[in-house]
């Protein structure tokens, strides 16, 4: 088993605890909302979203996904901090043992906020990831953060 880590960075003007709150806190009623062909629906089958839980993901009908399981590993409200795995799913590609995602919200110099995620893949026996595929699945990620950072932009008594 081998372990690759990505790292990277997205600024926004949304300031960090109104950003967390949309995106991460309440990102499973808000994602599917606003990107329905990214996210169909997210339902916690052991949880309510503290550490521990366990929450499957079904991915909307422009997926090349059915779906995915994701396990909460640390949520910490007052950092801006949420890290979770990938534990399950035809996501993982049968290649893959998990992939965990350390995402963490900063206040930038400019009064919005810098998003800096750490992506660590867990490869199973010795599968090597390809950059295109990290590629595509970090567009992926900066797609749904953009769409959050519209929607606030759009609606800004929204949280």
């Amino acid at each position: 088993m081998g372990v690759f880590t990505y790292e990277s960075e997205v600024v926004t003007s949304i300031p960090p605890a109104k950003m967390f709150k949309a995106c991460i806190l309440d990102g499973d009623k808000l994602i599917p909302k606003i990107v329905p062909h990214a996210f169909k629906i997210v339902e916690y089958i052991e949880g309510n979203g503290e550490p521990g839980s366990i929450k499957k993901v079904t991915f909307g009908e422009g997926s090349e996904f059915n779906y995915m399981k994701q396990k909460v590993e640390a949520l910490d409200k007052e950092n801006f901090v949420y890290s979770y795995s990938v534990i399950e799913g035809d996501a993982l590609m049968n290649k893959l043992e998990k992939i965990t995602y350390e995402t963490k919200l900063e206040p930038s110099a400019a009064g919005g906020s810098v998003c800096k995620t750490t992506s660590k893949y867990y490869t199973i026996g010795d599968f090597e990831l390809k950059e295109e595929g990290i590629k595509a699945g970090k567009e992926k990620a900066l797609g749904l953060f953009k769409a959050v950072e519209a929607y606030l932009l759009a609606n800004p008594d929204a949280y």
